[in-house]
């Protein structure tokens, strides 16, 4: 009879030798997830024997990675910016990437005292869960045209503890906000950015798996940036920030954009191979 570590092992060097980057991390993921433990319970217990349809369970999660389903859809969770959210298909998986726009938020945010904060195309909550986690004081409305995403968002509110910090709304960011949305410190946003012909031939673990109304930004990649910036700008207070997460290239016409609105004070984000990633503007 095999022990956890045993299925464990096997696990690792299967995805080991499909090529898979993360062999160690994903195998604690899919198994911890196949046993109904955390990761930290999960390892705790190697040395124990598994009960139920625990190995049946392990053997059908790592065929479904094995044919290039991501981790994060069959765990069931993902972990963002120090916290462990629940991913389902309805939304993206959270990306490193964002994380430097996350973290430019929380670093503009310790300065304003109980702030309130837009995350507008929340997807899964993981920008304004994350920053409402770090900046205790703060208030995040987390908005998405998605009712589906919006549970999710929900639900990882609710497990962050949240309680009424956290509110989710449904909008739509190619249309004008609704008048009751005014006076935020920091609208965030990983809109979609992805230019619709470059969807077909992205990897087949994000074409074939996550949602492409969550990546498809339009023809050139900008629409919700056109939309962003000509109708949203105005839910800021003066001074308020509005800050962006971009794709590579893109930098140059969100400058643009934000000299046409109005706004000042731009400021450009790396993230940790370089590339441009985020930005920021100032409302006058």
């Amino acid at each position: 009879m095999k022990t956890y570590n045993d299925i464990y092992l096997e696990t690792r060097r299967a995805l080991r030798t499909a090529g898979i980057e993360a062999y160690g991390l994903e195998a604690r993921l899919l198994l911890s997830a196949a046993a109904d433990k955390s990761p930290e319970d999960f390892l705790r217990d190697l040395r124990l024997y598994p009960g139920g349809d625990f190995e049946a369970r392990a053997s059908e999660m790592l065929r479904r990675r094995l044919e290039g389903e991501p981790c994060a859809y069959i765990a069931g969770s993902w972990e963002f910016y120090g916290l462990e959210l629940e991913i389902n298909h309805n939304v993206l998986i959270p990306r490193s990437d964002t994380e430097v726009v996350t973290g430019a938020a929380i670093e503009f945010l310790k300065g304003i005292p109980e702030a309130r904060v837009l995350d507008l195309c929340t997807g899964s909550g993981c920008i304004g869960v994350a920053v409402a986690v770090n900046v205790p004081d703060c208030r995040v409305v987390l908005a998405d045209f998605d009712r589906r995403a919006l549970m999710v968002a929900r639900r990882n509110a609710l497990t962050q503890r949240l309680g009424a910090r956290a509110i989710v709304l449904e909008a739509d960011a190619l249309a004008p906000p609704a008048r009751q949305l005014e006076g935020f410190d920091l609208l965030v946003s990983n809109p979609p950015y992805v230019p619709s012909g470059e969807i077909p031939g992205l990897d087949p673990s994000v074409r074939d798996y996550e949602p492409w109304t969550a990546l498809d930004g339009g023809e050139d990649g900008l629409d919700f940036y056109r939309a962003i910036f000509a109708r949203w700008t105005g839910v800021l207070k003066p001074g308020g920030r509005l800050m962006l997460e971009c794709g590579e290239g893109q930098k140059d016409a969100l400058l643009r954009f934000g000299a046409m609105a109005g706004l000042a004070d731009p400021e450009v984000f790396r993230d940790t191979g370089g590339t441009e990633r985020a930005l920021s503007f100032r409302r006058l």
